[in-house]
Formats: C-alpha cells, sequence, structure tokens
C-alpha cells in the first residue's frame, strides 16, 4: 500500500503540471489561472448545497427508522469531492466536480458497499437496514449506591447537600 500512495504522490503532481502547461498553452496562462480559480469556487458551492441536501435526506432516513448508508456514502464521496476541488489543479477539480454528480455517487457508493460486503463480510447494510430509535438513556452494568453511616456529619438532616449519591437521606 505504501508503495501505491508513494508513486501516487510523485504521479499526481505531474499529472497537474503538464496539464497546465497544455491547457496554458492552448488558452493562456491568465485564463487557466481563471479557470484553476473558478472551478474552484464552483466546487465549493456545489459541495455546501449537495452536502446540505444530503444532511437533509440522512435525517430523514433515520427519522423513519432506516440506516443512512446511502447518505453516509454521498456524504464521504461529497467530502472527497471537497478535498479535491480546493487541491490546486485541473485533473483533481474534474475529478471533484465528476464525484459531485449524483448518478456517479451511486454508481460508485453501490460499486464500494458490494466490494465492502465481500471483502469485509459486512452483512446487514443497505437502504432496507433498520435500527432502534434512541429513546433515552442506555446505562448498562452494575451500579451500588453507599449509604452514609448514621455517624457522618453530612448524614445529619439540614447541613446542606449530602456527596452521596440520592442528595442524603430522606425521613
Amino acid at each position: 500500500m505504501a508503495p501505491v500512495i508513494l508513486l501516487a504522490l510523485i504521479l499526481v503532481p505531474l499529472a497537474e503540471i503538464a496539464t497546465f502547461i497544455w491547457v496554458g498553452g492552448w488558452i493562456g496562462a491568465l485564463p487557466t489561472v481563471a479557470l484553476v480559480v473558478g472551478l474552484a469556487i464552483l466546487g465549493l458551492w456545489l459541495l455546501h448545497h449537495q452536502g446540505l441536501g444530503t444532511l437533509r435526506k440522512a435525517q430523514e432516513a433515520m427519522d423513519r427508522g432506516e440506516m443512512p448508508v446511502e447518505q453516509v456514502t454521498d456524504g464521504a464521496f461529497i467530502v472527497l469531492a471537497g478535498l479535491l476541488m480546493v487541491t490546486p489543479g485541473l485533473l483533481t477539480d474534474a475529478l471533484g466536480l465528476l464525484l459531485l454528480v449524483p448518478a456517479v455517487r451511486r454508481a460508485l457508493g453501490r460499486a464500494v458497499t458490494r466490494w465492502a460486503r465481500t471483502h469485509m463480510h459486512v452483512q446487514g447494510m443497505g437502504a432496507s437496514a433498520s435500527y432502534t430509535r434512541y429513546s433515552g438513556p442506555i446505562i448498562e452494568g452494575k451500579a451500588e449506591a453507599i449509604e452514609p453511616e448514621p455517624d457522618d456529619a453530612n448524614a445529619k438532616k439540614g447541613d446542606g447537600p449530602s456527596p452521596w449519591i440520592g442528595g442524603g437521606r430522606s425521613n
């Protein structure tokens, strides 16, 4: 895995530089810089709107008692698209814009979910998976209350709040 990451760290900037040179030779240096800045602004705007929409859809799915698996994968791809859009470069911008297309995200999400099910032995995932709606605090374990001794100064009535569980004795 480390050699792949190292190779990507070398090849991606080289590809970006080559693309800058090619596009700059075709349309000029200033229009190339304007294109990169414009794509970054467009990407951030799309990221904001699609991110909020995905968050709303995830909340709606949870309100219906469903696991928001599709929305979570959508959200992950939207965050990745945002990172790619903020990274200066035309190739990363193109990849980021591609990830902001909902049909592309859905196809990639299905592929990733399928891969995860076969390689990670994940079961029960999908839009039809359900969970029990949270209805209050869940405390597991064994708790013990310690009663103060009658001769304890804090156990006398009227001495103020007790440091013991339950706020002291009740008579």
